[in-house]
């Protein structure tokens, strides 16, 4: 099967912090891929990483193209309304009215939001939130979608629906999925494969009975702890939030141009 991501000695730094040191995989067309453990690896310090064949570095413009994002933390505007923020989104990619106008009634129809078109998005739930955001992350076609910590501080009925939308579009589309998740069941139920990475590093990739096989354990919540220890992290709030901030600098000024 082909690679649609193709990662290639990539590291990922934001001035002390090493988010990402020298990591090597790639995710097949197609594939729903999980990552245990990391933030992000669009536009690396060092290395290569290809979307679709184009490099990001390098084919910037063709690569934004090729990918849709959904980050963790809203970012939609929340005094317009949810048809103009897809507007917006259309007319930065570039989408033509025709086309536009199809998609995102075609969009927020799968989204079940379709009714609240005219409504501000400061009127919405977390969750009606996180369900345009992956709507307005499709309009322009991508072949890839990438989502932060999609289901992160939302209740078990609007995660569940939300992983129905993203298996329907990867069913109906074959729309390779990659995501990043702490939910260690959500990985087990939703991913191909499953790649779990530890102080920057990928330490196992394979599927969730691989992993358990590897592991010689009998939950992927076992295996995810022998991998990466039982010890108490002390991770930094502040640099979580500085590499989130890092990628959505990042993409706005690549949807300016």
């Amino acid at each position: 099967m082909q690679e649609i991501i193709s990662v290639k000695n990539v590291s990922k730094k934001f001035k002390e912090l090493v988010a990402v040191d020298n990591v090597n995989f790639g995710v097949n067309a197609g594939e729903i891929f999980a990552f245990l453990g990391l933030t992000t690896l669009l536009w690396p310090t060092e290395g290569s990483l290809f979307l679709s064949g184009h490099d990001v570095m390098k084919e910037q413009d063709a690569a934004r193209k090729i990918f849709g994002i959904v980050f963790q933390d809203p970012s939609l505007d929340d005094e317009l309304t949810a048809y103009e923020n897809l507007e917006l989104h259309a007319v930065l990619y570039g989408v033509d009215k025709k086309t536009m106008r199809q998609r995102i009634e075609e969009l927020m129809t799968l989204v079940e939001l379709w009714d609240r078109k005219d409504s501000r998005v400061k009127t919405f739930s977390g969750g009606m939130k996180r369900r345009l955001e992956i709507a307005r992350g499709l309009l322009h076609h991508p072949k890839i979608l990438f989502l932060d910590e999609p289901t992160l501080g939302l209740d078990a009925q609007t995660r569940k629906l939300l992983w129905n939308y993203v298996q329907k579009l990867n069913d109906s589309e074959g729309m390779t999925i990659f995501f990043t998740t702490h939910y260690l069941e959500e990985a087990e139920a939703i991913a191909d494969r499953i790649a779990i990475i530890d102080h920057g590093k990928i330490v196992a990739t394979g599927t969730s009975e691989e992993l358990k096989q590897q592991t010689g354990t009998n939950t992927l919540e076992e295996a995810y702890l022998s991998l990466t220890g039982k010890t108490v992290r002390d991770e930094s709030v502040d640099s979580g939030d500085n590499m989130k901030a890092a990628m959505r600098r990042v993409i706005a000024s690549r949807s300016r141009r």
